[in-house]
């Protein structure tokens, strides 16, 4: 990222903080977010009010750390899925830790990036609309040093691309989506239909065949050897374009996969590719290692089967106020679906504050999410008053992120350092 992206980024700074930013600080109105960052308030005793989200300063250095190593270790190129988090300031944080670029699924997540200055995009999705289309042709004619490449899967969509296309400058970089098996979502379904898809890209002057990708997550039924047989697959289209001479017109030749259930499967399977015409560019895409979580991907993360490779922490925590203890077995707290994810889990319960004191909460779960209320069960050994926080784990992180335009971060003794912007 150059200096127009560090201004752009240096911009979020004097960004005021008003009525838009859900529980910061009343008295922090009209500040910027640089002023307020600098105060270095307290999320616990300055004024913060319930419920905040807070993410984890020394966790989510350690987990950028991770997949930085991680990566590296497998020979991996690393281009993190961008739609997790939204936020430019942790697309710095993870092109600063050695990320090829970022991933991105539609078109106004790349404006987003483009306007922070991301100078590599990877988009994991089909783009047959005419007006994005020429927004990044135009994007990619006016900064040489852009590189953006997209899915294709159908004949019909080269030639949507193509006439949207016509007097661009640079062709178009692509890669044929091999769909993860009948019934997935998108991507081709057999080897003949690849073939014929390149056939048409390779008719199409606007465009260029890059390379192959996929998901393996989409993977009916996955378990190991599923999910690896289909990255051999993969890899087999690779080779076959390859001989085919379908890569002739480019000088790196892209295969990608990885989200962030399999990718040991995408290291151990990526590693067996073969030497093609060109240097093969092994691109992992996982994105949910940011922030990680206490639910759906603490239960499928791979490094639950390397242990060896090192662990991802949950850097979440959604701060909440008890506000109604109705009966002995029932509390409510201030936060609902409006503020936390889920779509995959409930939250959990992880401790409660009081007095500047924190402790397990034990006895406490969480039983069902109202717009603004979670319902809270509690047993005989629950300790808990009105006027309590509760601090909740969250499960799925893309929808923890998409909740909160401005999220404070904190260190293990609540000192916020920084605020993170996202834009959804």
């Amino acid at each position: 990222m150059g200096t127009e992206a560090s201004e752009a980024l240096a911009s979020l700074a004097g960004e005021r903080v008003d009525h838009r930013f859900k529980g910061l600080p009343p008295d922090a109105d009209g500040l910027t977010v640089g002023e307020l960052a600098a105060q270095r308030r307290n999320l616990f005793t300055d004024g913060f009010t319930t419920p905040v989200l807070a993410l984890s300063a020394e966790r989510l250095e350690h987990n950028l750390a991770l997949m930085e190593t991680y990566a590296t270790r497998h020979g991996l190129a690393f281009a993190p899925h961008g739609k997790t988090s939204m936020a430019p300031q942790l697309f710095r944080r993870q092109t600063d830790r050695g990320a090829w670029g970022i991933t991105l699924a539609v078109p106004h997540q790349v404006r987003v990036a483009r306007a922070f200055g991301v100078r590599r995009i990877f988009l994991a999705n089909e783009l047959v609309d005419p007006a994005a289309l020429r927004w990044t042709a135009a994007q990619l004619d006016a900064d040489p040093g852009f590189r953006f490449v997209c899915y294709v899967d159908s004949v019909r969509g080269v030639e949507l691309m193509d006439a949207a296309l016509r007097g661009a400058g640079r062709p178009l970089d692509v890669v044929v989506e091999l769909a993860a098996g009948e019934g997935a979502r998108t991507g081709v379904r057999t080897e003949a239909e690849c073939a014929a898809v390149a056939d048409a890209v390779a008719a199409a002057p606007t465009l260029r065949l890059v390379g192959v990708a996929g998901y393996e997550g989409e993977v009916p039924r996955a378990d190991p050897e599923r999910v690896r047989a289909w990255l051999r697959r993969l890899v087999g289209l690779a080779v076959d374009l390859d001989k085919a001479g379908r890569f002739a017109d480019t000088e790196e030749i892209v295969v990608s996969a990885g989200g962030s259930a399999w990718f040991d499967a995408v290291a151990d399977v990526f590693a067996e590719l073969p030497g093609l015409s060109a240097p093969v560019l092994r691109l992992l895409r996982s994105g949910a290692y940011v922030s990680h979580d206490d639910g759906h991907y603490r239960k499928l993360t791979p490094f639950n089967r390397v242990p060896a490779e090192g662990a991802l922490e949950p850097a979440f925590r959604l701060w909440t106020q008890v506000v109604s203890r109705p009966s002995p077995d029932q509390a409510f707290v201030n936060a609902g679906k409006r503020d936390a994810a889920y779509d995959l889990d409930l939250p959990v319960a992880q401790v409660v504050r009081r007095d500047g004191t924190e402790r397990p909460a034990t006895g406490v779960s969480v039983t069902a999410l109202s717009d603004q209320h979670a319902w809270l069960r509690t047993t005989a050994e629950a300790d808990l008053e009105v006027g309590d926080w509760v601090g909740l784990g969250l499960s799925h992180p893309c929808t923890s992120f998409d909740k909160w335009p401005l999220i404070p971060l904190a260190e293990a003794d609540g000192t916020v350092v920084d605020y993170i912007r996202t834009f959804f």
